[in-house]
């Protein structure tokens, strides 16, 4: 009798426990889909998933006026590196490889800390040398890298066609890892 009253007992506790797992799980998964509905309903900027990515203005290594708003419509993958950083030397041939890719519809935009190199001379041979095709835009004052919060180098946003920032890499990625965050975004 004892023992089919501990048995009870038990599955009781076991079936509570399961029970009060899946609901649990339930209402985070609720939770995380309305903070999700309501970041896309906000116009505010911020450094968050979810967040409208903050606008900036700058010049490429030819000159051009860029600023980040006039790719809206588009995914845009923002890469922040340095010349003399080993990972972003070893991730730019990856990158050059997605941006030749005729059938991957995002825009590379290679933000250069320029303060953190020795001339500017050093980055337009580091394109030559690197083939680069991509735009690379010069932050001359670390005005970009500041307002992205850039700690370390290389690192990446990747802003989907709305201008909202849906993934943050800090640190190096190759080709086969941009391909797949750069399909998740809309």
């Amino acid at each position: 009798m004892k023992k089919t009253i501990l048995i009870v007992v038990i599955t009781l506790m076991v079936s509570w426990t399961v029970f009060d797992l899946i609901n649990s799980k339930e209402k985070t998964a609720n939770q995380e889909d309305t903070k999700i509905d309501e970041a896309e309903g906000s116009e505010e900027t911020g450094l968050a998933i979810g967040d409208l990515a903050p606008d900036f203005e700058v010049t490429t290594l030819e000159g051009k006026t860029v600023r980040l708003s006039d790719y809206r419509g588009q995914r845009v993958f923002i890469n922040f590196w340095a010349t003399w950083c080993p990972p972003c030397r070893a991730e730019m041939p990856d990158m050059q490889k997605l941006y030749e890719e005729t059938d991957v519809d995002v825009e590379i935009l290679a933000v250069n800390i320029i303060e953190s190199e020795k001339s500017e001379k050093d980055v337009t041979e580091f394109v030559k040398d690197f083939g680069l095709t991509f735009p690379i835009l010069m932050d001359v004052k670390s005005v970009v890298s500041t307002t992205y919060e850039v700690q370390a180098y290389p690192t990446s946003y990747m802003i989907d066609s709305s201008g909202r920032i849906q993934f943050i890499a800090p640190g190096a990625m190759n080709h086969d890892f941009m391909l797949q965050e750069i399909e998740k975004m809309k």
